[in-house]
């Protein structure tokens, strides 16, 4: 482990984390004034080190933690790619990632920002490349897709090893496909997407298919 990252473990040993039932975000416990958080998931935390802002820290829930080492494994197999970030290492319960820059496809709804289909066509493209490294392209989400000047950077990897499909790309494609040209560059409350989110998910808890 280098020597920043030692740095940043201190630090991040002062923190912890729980997951929330009904598929919401992750709990944070504890506070370190050389971190910022800077991304909440329904499994994980992201932190970046205020010391080494070049580097961030997933830190995954205690009962998540077996998910660390999947994931890592996950990025080993990616290797080197545009459509993914770079994994420096792992520890029992945080990944070592590269900071990206951009606001996640989320944000760009909410505050309008116009996506443009280039990103469609890079997560389509990714989605490919996941296939031909024998791993499955699973959980791609708003959240999960950063905007990077025009282009698509996906920021979880963590459930490529598991089975099926559970089609929640291909409903953001359908959906931006026949609906997105009504919305775009204008922002959508966000009480409005956190409704559809949840019946979305609610709805998936009791479908095979996801299909809304």
């Amino acid at each position: 482990m280098r020597e920043e990252w030692i740095f940043a473990d201190k630090h991040l040993s002062k923190i912890s984390i729980s997951s929330n039932p009904n598929n919401e975000p992750v709990s944070i416990h504890g506070y370190s004034d050389h971190l910022r958080c800077i991304g909440l998931g329904t499994d994980a935390a992201v932190f970046q080190s205020i010391d080494v802002p070049a580097y961030v820290f997933k830190m995954y829930a205690d009962d998540k933690i077996q998910k660390v080492q999947i994931e890592g494994k996950v990025y080993e197999v990616l290797g080197d790619s545009p459509y993914f970030s770079t994994c420096f290492g792992y520890k029992n319960n945080y990944l070592v990632l590269n900071f990206e820059e951009g606001p996640t496809l989320y944000d760009c709804l909410i505050q309008g920002i116009p996506i443009p289909k280039q990103v469609i066509e890079d997560v389509d493209q990714a989605r490919e490349y996941v296939r031909q490294k024998g791993l499955n392209p699973r959980d791609i989400h708003l959240k999960n897709i950063l905007l990077q000047n025009g282009r698509a950077k996906i920021i979880d990897v963590s459930e490529y090893v598991q089975p099926g499909n559970d089609f929640r790309w291909e409903n953001l494609k359908k959906g931006y496909d026949h609906f997105y040209h009504l919305i775009e560059g204008k922002p959508v409350p966000l009480l409005l997407i956190e409704t559809i989110r949840k019946r979305y998910n609610h709805r998936r808890n009791y479908s095979t298919t996801g299909i809304i």
